[in-house]
C-alpha cells in the first residue's frame, strides 16, 4: 500500500448549498495532505483557490450573445429563480410541472453542455476519486477510470421508499393517503424528461439510469447529510453503500463579531438569524414582508440579505449584508428563520437551534415538514402567514425550555459524531483503494 497524497476531484452542483458542503469536506482532506481539486461552475472563479483548492471552472451554458461569461458570476441561477419565483406560491403538487420539471431540464441541459469539459478535466487531473454532489448524472464521472462517491446534500427523502413521503412533496409522514396522487403526478410530469435524458446518458457510455431517477448511486460509496434524530432510516432502510454524516459544517467561514446594535438588547429580547438562502432572498417582496413583521417585534435580527440586497432596507432592530458567515452566526443566536435548505436546516440542528421554516421550492418543503412534525421548529405558509402566526411561533419556540434542553443535548451528540471527518474517511478509503490498485 502507498501513503502518497491522493488526488480528490469534487464536482458539486453550482448552488451554494452543495458547493459549501463540499468545501467543508474538502478542507478536511486538504488538511490531511491531499490534493483537492474543484471542478466548479464558473461563478465560483477565484473563490476556491484562496481556501487552498485547485480550481477547474466549468460553464453550464454558452454565454449570451455579446457576452464573455464573466459579466455576472451568479447570473445563471439568479435569472432562473427570478423568472420562476411566482411558482413558489403554488402547492407542491402543482410545482411538479411548473418548477421541478423545468429545474431538472435546466440541470440536464447543463449536464449535456459541459460533458466535453468534464471529460477534459478528468483526463488532465487524473483523480483517485471523483466526489459528486449533484442531482443529475454527468456521464463523464460515471465512465471515468477512477471511482466516484455520490453525496446527497438534499433532504434524505431523495433516497426514495414506499414507507416515506414523496420527495419534494412536503407531505406528512403520518398521512400516507396523500402520497399516491403526488407520485402519479411526478411520473406524469417527469417520464418524458427522464426518457430523453436516459437516452443521452446511455449514448455517452454510462449505464442506464434507474427508473425515473436522474442520477446513479455509486457502487463504491454514497454519503448523505442529516442527523440521526431526524432521519427516515426506520421507515426506509438503506443498503451498506450508504453512510450518514450527521452534519457537515465547514470551518472556512470568516470570524464574525456580533454588532453592538444587536448584541446589546433588552431583557426578553432574543437574537435571531434570518436567511432564505441566496435564491429565496431574491424575492424582494417576501423579504420586505418579513422585515415589516419582524421589525415590530422586540427581538434583534442578523439578516442574510442575498443577491438583491440593494433593493430593500432593514428595520432598526436588524443588521445584515449580502453575504454573512452563517456557520459563525448560528451558534450565537437563539433561533433561526429559514427557507429550509438542507445546509441551514442541518447546521441549525448541529448547533441546537429551533427553527421557523418558510419553504419555497425543492426539498425545502420536506425539511420544513420534518422539523415541524418532530417538534424542532414551526412550518409556516411562506406567502400566507399572518403577523400573529409569526409572533406566536416566535413566542412558543423561544419560551420552550424543554425544547431548548433537548436540542442542546442533540447538538452535543451531533457534534461528537464529527460528520465531516466521517465523510472524509469514506472518500479517502475509496480513493486509497483505487490508488493502491493502479
Amino acid at each position: 500500500m502507498t501513503d502518497r497524497p491522493l488526488t480528490i476531484l469534487f464536482w458539486p452542483e453550482s448552488a451554494y448549498g452543495p458547493t459549501n458542503q463540499c468545501i467543508g469536506l474538502g478542507k478536511v482532506l486538504l488538511d490531511r495532505g491531499h490534493r483537492v481539486v474543484f471542478a466548479a461552475e464558473s461563478s465560483w472563479k477565484g473563490r476556491l483557490a484562496p481556501l487552498g483548492f485547485e480550481e477547474e471552472l466549468v460553464d453550464l451554458a454558452a454565454p449570451p450573445e455579446g457576452e464573455t461569461g464573466d459579466e455576472d458570476a451568479g447570473a445563471f441561477w439568479k435569472d432562473f429563480i427570478r423568472e420562476t419565483a411566482p411558482e413558489f406560491r403554488k402547492p407542491t403538487i402543482e410545482q411538479l410541472s411548473t418548477f421541478i420539471q423545468p429545474t431538472f431540464q435546466a440541470l440536464i441541459d447543463g449536464a449535456v453542455y459541459c460533458e466535453p469539459r468534464l471529460r477534459e478535466i478528468i483526463a488532465r487531473v487524473q483523480p483517485d476519486v471523483i466526489v459528486e454532489d449533484n442531482v443529475v448524472c454527468f456521464p463523464a464521472t460515471v465512465t471515468a477510470d477512477s471511482p466516484f462517491v455520490r453525496i446527497v446534500s438534499c433532504n434524505p427523502l431523495e433516497m426514495k421508499g414506499a414507507g416515506v413521503a414523496p420527495t419534494f412533496s412536503g407531505y406528512a409522514q403520518d398521512d400516507p393517503g396523500s402520497w399516491p396522487a403526488f407520485r402519479d403526478e411526478y411520473e406524469r410530469t417527469h417520464r418524458a424528461t427522464w426518457e430523453a435524458f436516459n437516452e443521452f446518458v446511455v449514448g455517452a457510455g454510462a449505464p442506464a439510469l434507474p427508473d425515473l431517477e436522474f442520477i446513479h448511486d455509486s457502487a463504491h460509496a454514497n454519503l448523505y447529510v442529516y442527523p440521526q434524530e431526524a432521519d427516515y432510516t426506520t421507515e426506509r432502510p438503506l443498503d451498506g453503500t450508504w453512510t450518514r454524516m450527521d452534519s457537515s459544517v465547514r470551518t472556512t467561514d470568516e470570524p464574525y463579531e456580533i454588532p453592538a446594535a444587536v448584541a446589546d438588547r433588552p431583557e426578553g429580547s432574543a437574537l435571531i438569524y434570518l436567511s432564505l438562502g441566496s435564491l429565496g432572498s431574491a424575492d424582494v417582496a417576501l423579504m420586505k414582508r418579513l422585515i415589516d413583521v419582524l421589525g415590530r417585534t422586540p427581538h434583534r435580527f442578523i439578516v442574510s440579505k442575498g443577491p438583491q440586497h440593494a433593493e430593500y432596507e432593514l428595520a432598526d432592530n436588524m443588521v445584515g449584508a449580502e453575504f454573512v458567515p452563517q456557520t459563525r452566526i448560528i451558534p450565537e443566536v437563539d433561533l433561526v428563520i429559514t427557507h429550509g435548505g438542507n445546509n441551514t436546516t442541518t447546521e441549525s440542528l448541529h448547533f441546537g437551534k429551533p427553527m421557523i421554516l418558510l419553504p419555497l421550492f425543492w426539498d425545502q418543503y420536506d425539511n420544513a415538514q420534518r422539523m415541524h412534525e418532530l417538534g424542532f421548529g414551526r412550518r409556516l405558509a411562506t406567502y400566507a402567514f399572518t403577523d400573529e402566526e409569526m409572533t406566536d411561533a416566535l413566542d412558543a419556540l423561544l419560551g420552550d425550555d424543554d425544547l431548548r434542553s433537548r436540542m442542546a443535548a442533540m447538538s452535543r451528540r451531533i457534534q461528537s459524531a464529527n460528520g465531516t471527518q466521517v465523510g472524509a474517511d469514506v472518500i479517502e478509503r475509496v480513493a486509497r483503494a483505487y490508488a493502491d490498485s493502479r
